[in-house]
């Protein structure tokens, strides 16, 4: 993408506003109805803007000791939630910026944090053990400790809760905390993502693999093949497809039909470093990728996992994070050197 950067963004992707924060932009996100695009950055500040404009609506300097880590935005009310490295998950409003509850979670940083579908429960992981909260701020339950530090988490469904680690993916009942299932493999998984039914699991691998299950048979496959760690795994809305990152390219499996064992994926070149992060449009097969190089591309796929780049642009440093905004006329991507940038999409 050499001759492009954030101003002469090309094909769908069109100026927008711009703005940074305090440090590296580590996590963010947009309010529900995406008014606003709130921010975290790693020297623990936490930044709102207006989502049209990119004017600052408020700021919270070193709201977490050490730097912040994670973010989740509620799926129904005006709040979110962010996490750090002082082990605390703290509960914000969007409009005003105040934060409504503190939650100490452990001695450890805070890695994971997501609320449930339904915005009932909030789970985050510290270390070995993931905790559940009430929408309140109580805690509900917590697990045993796991084998290894929790990689990732997710909810399956409102009253289920899977987690990744080494060796294994589990998911927990959500009002109880039992353990319902446990699917097994031996290697260290460093992310992972759901299909929307929740039938399948991915997970990325420290060996460069993919590994996913079906969970209605326990059937495990692999996909291999990666340069890298697939540190990067989406599916989208339909769970028809499941982009992969794992190097300089982008890997898309469709599950369409008996799909993916025993077909080709579509394979997706254009950035000319690693690609750090993959983000699907809501509403059609559009997909975001962004690199080290700080390219962020727009692809439209087809339901065979194949297609080509319709708009990209340059950031001025590795893209950490994509976020489209809720009716996919937006995309914001997030940097290393703290740059917040926002494209209007057509």
């Amino acid at each position: 993408m050499p001759g492009l950067n954030a101003a002469s963004a090309t094909g769908v992707l069109h100026r927008g506003w711009s703005a940074t924060v305090d440090d590296y932009a580590i996590a963010g996100g947009w309010s529900r109805r995406g008014e606003t695009l709130v921010v975290a950055d790693a020297a623990g500040g936490v930044h709102a803007f207006d989502g049209k404009s990119g004017a600052s609506a408020w700021t919270g300097h070193v709201a977490h000791d050490g730097g912040a880590l994670a973010m989740a935005i509620h799926p129904t009310a005006n709040t979110f939630a962010t996490a750090g490295q002082d082990g605390r998950v703290l509960l914000w409003g969007v409009v005003d910026g105040q934060v409504q509850q503190a939650i100490d979670v452990g001695a450890a940083w805070v890695e994971n944090v997501a609320w449930s579908p339904d915005g009932q429960r909030l789970a985050a992981s510290c270390s070995r053990q993931v905790r559940t909260y009430r929408a309140n701020g109580t805690e509900a339950w917590h697990t045993d400790a796991h084998p290894s530090t929790v990689s990732a988490l997710s909810w399956s469904r409102a009253e289920e809760l899977a987690t990744a680690c080494y060796g294994r993916v589990a998911f927990f009942d959500a009002s109880t905390g039992e353990l319902r299932q446990k699917l097994e493999w031996k290697g260290s998984l460093v992310s992972m993502a759901l299909s929307p039914d929740g039938d399948v699991v991915a997970c990325g691998s420290q060996d460069n693999s993919v590994h996913f299950w079906r969970r209605s048979t326990e059937e495990d496959s692999m996909m291999s093949g990666y340069t890298g760690k697939p540190s990067a795994l989406v599916f989208d809305g339909t769970g028809t497809l499941l982009a992969t990152s794992g190097g300089h390219s982008v890997t898309v499996w469709s599950f369409e039909g008996s799909g993916p064992e025993g077909s080709r994926p579509g394979i997706l070149d254009l950035h000319i470093q690693p690609v750090t992060t993959l983000a699907f449009a809501r509403r059609k097969l559009r997909l975001a990728s962004g690199g080290r190089d700080g390219g962020v591309v727009v692809w439209s796929l087809r339901r065979n996992g194949e297609g080509g780049p319709i708009g990209a642009a340059v950031v001025d440093s590795v893209v950490s994070e994509l976020h489209w905004r809720p009716d996919g006329r937006a995309l914001a991507a997030l940097d290393a050197r703290g740059g917040v940038t926002v494209w209007r999409v057509r």
